[in-house]
């Protein structure tokens, strides 16, 4: 569920990205699916629990996919959908424009 109405497309795009964390899970799951704990070394400085509501919210948004594995122990990868790929573009952009202007 949606915190806001979507009126315009900076808002579509923010609706499904708020939050600090969900472009550096979409970043590094850019070419490859990660378990969780691939995903929590990969991103030192998130915590579990924001890790777990954050790759909640992509999933229920289509941007990411779960797969769970039966096996012992339990396994889970997440990987993006194809719709999750149509973000790294826009990401590729972003992260150029932080390298011009980091200071």
């Amino acid at each position: 569920m949606k915190k806001y109405e979507v009126r315009c497309p900076i808002t579509a795009y923010l609706s499904i990205m708020d939050g600090h964390w969900k472009t550096i899970i979409i970043w590094q799951l850019n070419d490859r699916s990660l378990r969780f704990n691939e995903l929590l070394k990969a991103i030192p400085d998130i915590s579990t629990k924001v890790l777990t509501e954050q790759v909640k919210e992509l999933e229920f948004d289509n941007i990411l996919v779960r797969k769970a594995f039966s096996k012992i122990p339990p396994r889970v990868e997440y990987s993006l959908t194809k719709y999750g790929e149509s973000l790294l573009p826009v990401l590729v952009e972003l992260r150029q424009w932080g390298l011009r202007h980091l200071k």
